[in-house]
């Protein structure tokens, strides 16, 4: 199990948004890079990074507040946002980035997902981002008819290394994740899940490592932003009690 924390970039600044509304931002850090430095010498084994502005113009926006991560951290670092063509794909896992995710494209160009499994395999990661269980894109800013597991189980033999779950009413608010629909989606597929959206305390990472048992392993972790940057969640304890077997 991993847990991995949440640096969303916007302007170049490490921040947090309530329900993905742009407009409902909050500034955590003006320095990502010291921020990312904080969460590895908490203890944590990965980070999660998402491009806000790259996920609305559909290109990389923050690209040199990521670089200045990947050149501070020797933790493997995800990357999301924006990411919706091979070049750019290529691009950043040659810069040092170990995961791309994949959301938008993965709607509306699956082949390009499976192209890029096949060309980077186990550094693909599909981000199904769901709104009332229907799949949202462009940077939720548009809800498809599509529902979360049936996104999921077009990559089921695609060679996607992980999905990557969030529940957008939730993301931000402090509201507590929504395990049903994560182990919904564990149940639907055999690719491994994080889920994403409303981590609240310590109860929810209690929560993960229950449900990771109980589904053998099918939920890989959890993403948690606002209640990191909140103080609701201290990093060290919550690994702590990931490392209690169950």
């Amino acid at each position: 199990m991993n847990i991995y924390p949440a640096i969303d970039l916007k302007d170049g600044k490490a921040v947090r948004l309530l329900k993905g509304e742009m407009a409902k931002a909050t500034v955590f850090n003006d320095d990502p890079a010291a921020q990312a430095r904080d969460f590895v010498a908490a203890g944590c084994q990965w980070l999660h990074l998402v491009d806000l502005d790259g996920a609305f113009a559909g290109r990389s926006e923050n690209s040199q507040a990521v670089q200045s991560i990947l050149a501070s951290v020797d933790v493997p670092v995800q990357l999301g946002g924006g990411l919706r063509s091979m070049e750019n794909i290529d691009h950043w896992l040659e810069l040092g980035v170990r995961r791309v995710i994949l959301g938008t494209v993965a709607v509306k160009n699956p082949d390009l997902v499976k192209a890029a499994c096949k060309a980077h395999p186990g550094r693909i990661v599909v981000g199904i981002d769901a709104r009332g269980g229907k799949v949202a894109t462009e940077g939720w800013a548009q809800t498809s008819q599509m529902d979360a597991a049936d996104l999921a189980k077009r990559f089921e033999d695609a060679g996607v290394e992980a999905i990557i779950f969030t529940d957008i009413d939730r993301d931000g608010m402090l509201m507590g994740v929504n395990w049903q629909a994560v182990a919904d989606l564990a149940d639907a597929v055999t690719i491994p899940v994080i889920a994403s959206g409303g981590v609240r305390d310590m109860a929810d990472v209690e929560s993960l490592r229950l449900m990771a048992h109980k589904t053998t392993g099918r939920i890989d972790g959890m993403v948690i932003g606002r209640a990191l940057y909140d103080g609701a969640i201290d990093l060290r304890a919550a690994l702590e009690v990931l490392s209690v077997p169950c």
